[in-house]
């Protein structure tokens, strides 16, 4: 072995390749999109990150009465292809790309995740703009691919645990689109 040659078992090169694969952001358009979360006609792609983080639940009552997690905000990072935090997400729901520029969105669709553990898949509209760079055009955000951040069981949450929260790890794939 070369001096400053580092050689790893193959276990510890394989989890690392999972690793890596799995902070990867996607680098095309995505196949697997059901028709209720297209991205408009005319739009392009101008972003594809994947977000870790936590989807944050607040235990509260219900219309009716009954106690039920309900989402207070996401908190993730975004990261480009590279595994580069690029960005964040967070409450409004809202993003912010590292060039300051921010837009925060309205879900105007969603379509149940294949795992029923996940978080679904949506199709938001951006609602307002601010700062000046790469979203200060984006219109349209899609949330795919999601791993995680469904609520906790409605079974954990009643009126001794009123106001408490619960961090669900998740990660997502979003898809930023302009005219």
């Amino acid at each position: 072995m070369k001096r400053n040659e580092l050689r790893l078992p193959l276990p510890c090169v394989a989890a690392l390749l999972c690793c890596a694969r799995a902070v990867a952001a996607p680098s095309a358009l995505p196949a697997d999109v059901p028709e209720a979360l297209r991205a408009p006609a005319g739009a392009n792609l101008v972003l594809a990150v994947h977000a870790s983080g936590t989807q944050i639940y607040v235990c509260k009552a219900a219309d009716d009465d009954k106690f039920q997690w309900t989402l207070k905000a996401p908190d993730a990072q975004l990261r480009d292809a590279h595994g580069a935090v690029v960005g964040h997400h967070f409450a409004g729901p809202s993003w912010k790309y590292k060039d300051g520029s921010e837009i925060t969105g309205k879900a105007v669709a969603h379509v149940d995740s294949p795992d029923p553990t996940a978080a679904a898949w949506l199709l938001v509209n951006v609602v307002s703009h601010a700062g000046s760079g790469l979203f200060e055009r984006v219109t349209t955000v899609q949330r795919l691919h999601t791993h995680g951040g469904a609520a906790p069981p409605a079974a954990g949450c009643d009126a001794a645990k009123a106001g408490r929260e619960a961090r669900i790890p998740y990660t997502a794939d979003y898809y930023f689109y302009a005219p």
